[in-house]
């Protein structure tokens, strides 16, 4: 079918109702929400989704809204999907009064993409819940204000519902996101259930609802380094550059999840990864993302013995569950370096943790129409999978590490677990506490990102012999404590051409600090003003990052001064960033460890060439980095504050407040 895109953005709600059209049946999606509303409450969702359209369609619609929050526990507007693919091309593609929009609506097709989103049909982009609107409405009417909007006027998001456009100026934010944000005693599960149902709040994960996601990739380079990392612990060998076969098992393959099995591979080690999902695990294979797909376990781990032998890096995937793989793993005596799981279990109740022994369908049924039951399942197959694990890390001297999924919180919580030491501490660390906390962020090392807003390959290309040259010149100067750190972020952008990462648009990560960062970036705005670049550049970074997230069993677990249940510094930088430039920000509650269990901001700024883009570079750049090692730093982490004294010396403008040290003599002599 022949559509004009331009039009059909401008279009908005169309006038007349398009036809009714059945699911793709091919697509992945959302499993079947709880029936949480009381008969009032159903009434109240079913008015809320109506006032998107005039009131001549609500008789129409009314009962086809109704049964879709029967059926699906959610009000998704499916007649409203477009009949053009959504996918993330040119920025020119899109009808627009300012680039700035275009550049907006491109991400957020990147983050729709079927490609690269986990649920498209749902608006959800990957972790089970991770939705860039909660229907169809809120974006139409998005895409019809960003292509109408100014470069004096703000487009206000509340949860995925379009506020509206307001005067603001050309230095404001061009977009406002928030997500998730309310009255914190009203953060548990629950409360997410029945307002999400009711069409007033939603979970925007990290860079879901904040339109920054670059599929799989957006993690692999810091799984990559986590890996790694975990793999020179266990060994001892702190300057190897390759596993060397060491084998790796974990779990997931949907979204963030995704990108295990590659980032392992580039590691050099071998990935045994379960997915219960055929279509998440078949997805990856199709993307070259893992290797093989099997189902019978003995074949299974014929192979890996077979890569073993052969010092092979090699990624298999397994359809099942991973309390299963756990087991054979113990009852058959294999050898297991490292250990870990992404399952979405900050989403435990509602797809993102599945039971043992029940096939997917099934399940889904359970976890629709008995809840309670489906919990308990769940709950039965988490003690099993920690008493696995607590095997292979015991007797057979296995790494295991959190990835910051809240596996361990869950198991405590929820499951009754033995997961706690004999001082009721988690016995597995963080991969923060352990390896991204003391090595990256307190170093101000993250998850810095672009997108060649052309769509082209040449275009990325370009920019990846840009960030290798910046690097190489920042890592011959580079104090000590970091040389390694640039030397591994080095050879990832040396290597990233070859590993295929691109999934949607063409876009890159790379681990870089503050002085990379705008180093970088400032050569991306010359080259797109030189001509050398075809089109302005998406800069962004995942939430996952040195500032933009405070979320005590994950980004911010290695802060030990009490501060760790507080938000400050993700509020701080939300609101930072928009002072200094950034094109959109936002804030979110909620992300990988669940609703209530963190606030994170994220942000997206348009490089164009200009003047003005490279005074904003600077400026944001600078305090979206440093925000983060500063708190780090009062919080007493070592390496932050060598980092942000060096930050002082090269900033006359800056001036952190600094902690001073007790002995710990005195405080132990102290009387009570």
């Amino acid at each position: 079918m022949n559509i004009d895109l331009k039009a059909a953005i401008l279009e908005g709600i169309p006038a007349r109702l398009p036809a009714a059209r059945p699911l793709d049946a091919q697509t992945s999606h959302a499993p079947r929400r709880k029936d949480i509303l009381t008969a009032a409450e159903k009434k109240l969702a079913l008015r809320n989704a109506l006032r998107y359209f005039p009131k001549a369609q609500h008789a129409e619609l009314a009962q086809e809204f109704a049964d879709e929050l029967r059926q699906f526990g959610r009000i998704y507007m499916y007649r409203l999907r477009p009949e053009y693919a959504i996918k993330a091309g040119s920025l020119y593609d899109y009808p627009h009064k300012s680039i700035q929009a275009a550049g907006i609506m491109l991400m957020l097709h990147n983050n729709l993409d079927p490609a690269v989103a986990q649920h498209p049909e749902e608006l959800i982009t990957y972790g089970g819940n991770g939705a860039v609107f909660q229907n169809w409405a809120q974006y139409r009417l998005t895409m019809k204000y960003l292509a109408e909007m100014t470069d004096e006027q703000t487009l206000v998001l509340y949860s995925g519902h379009p506020l509206g456009l307001f005067p603001s100026s050309e230095n404001a934010p061009r977009v406002i996101v928030t997500n998730g944000m309310v009255i914190p005693n009203y953060s548990k599960s629950d409360d997410y259930e029945r307002m999400n149902a009711l069409g007033v709040s939603q979970y925007g994960q990290m860079t879901a609802g904040s339109f920054m996601y670059i599929g799989p990739q957006g993690i692999v380079h810091g799984t990559m380094l986590t890996v790694l990392n975990a793999g020179r612990m266990q060994s001892g060998e702190k300057e190897s550059t390759n596993l060397g076969g060491k084998l790796f098992v974990t779990a997931g393959l949907g979204g963030m999840s995704g990108a295990q099995a590659k980032a392992a591979v580039i590691a050099g080690a071998i990935a045994v990864v379960a997915e219960i999902n055929p279509a998440a695990a078949y997805k990856r294979h199709a993307q070259g993302w893992v290797d093989e797909v099997h189902s019978d376990l003995a074949a299974l781990f014929a192979e890996v013995e077979k890569a073993q032998k052969a010092g092979a890096a090699r990624s298999f995937a397994y359809l099942g569950n991973v309390v299963d793989i756990w087991e054979y793993i113990v009852e058959n005596n294999i050898r297991v370096d490292l250990g870990s799981d992404q399952t979405s279990l900050h989403n435990p109740y509602a797809g993102g943790y599945y039971p043992a022994d029940m096939s997917l369908e099934a399940a889904n049924e359970m976890m629709a129409a008995q809840p309670a039951a489906f919990a308990e399942a769940v709950h039965a197959t988490l003690r099993r999978h920690v008493n696995a694990i607590n095997t292979l890390h015991r007797e057979r001297g296995m790494y295991f590490f959190d990835y910051g999924n809240a596996f361990m919180k869950v198991a405590r919580d929820g499951a009754g677990a033995d997961i706690c030491d004999e001082n009721g501490n988690f016995r597995y660390p963080s991969y923060v506490q352990d390896i991204l906390g003391p090595l990256c962020f307190d170093y101000g090392f993250g998850p810095f990102r672009w997108v060649c807003t052309s769509g082209l390959e040449e275009d990325l290309r370009r920019t990846d012999a840009i960030a290798e040259r910046v690097l190489a010149e920042l890592h011959k100067e580079a104090p000590e404590d970091i040389r390694r750190q640039y030397a591994d972020n080095l050879l990832w952008i040396q290597q990233a051409e070859q590993n295929k990462l691109v999934v949607g648009s063409q876009a890159r990560i790379l681990y870089a600090d503050s002085e990379a960062r705008i180093a970088i970036a400032a050569a991306f705005n010359a080259a797109i003003a030189a001509g050398e670049i075809s089109a302005p550049i998406v800069l962004g970074r995942d939430h996952h990052d040195v500032s933009g997230t405070d979320s005590p069993y994950r980004e911010t677990s290695n802060i030990y001064d009490g501060s760790a249940f507080t938000a400050d510094m993700a509020v701080q930088n939300f609101v930072g960033d928009a002072c200094r430039g950034a094109t959109w920000v936002s804030l979110h509650n909620g992300g990988g460890v669940g609703w209530g269990e963190v606030i994170n901001g994220g942000f997206g700024l348009l490089l164009e060439g200009t003047a003005q883009s490279e005074a904003k570079l600077r400026s944001m750049l600078l305090w979206d980095v440093n925000n983060g090692i500063a708190r780090r730093s009062w919080a007493r982490n070592a390496g932050a504050m060598t980092a942000i004294e060096r930050q002082m010396q090269r900033t006359p403008q800056l001036k952190v407040t600094l902690p001073n040290l007790v002995e710990d003599s005195l405080i132990e002599g102290v009387n009570w």
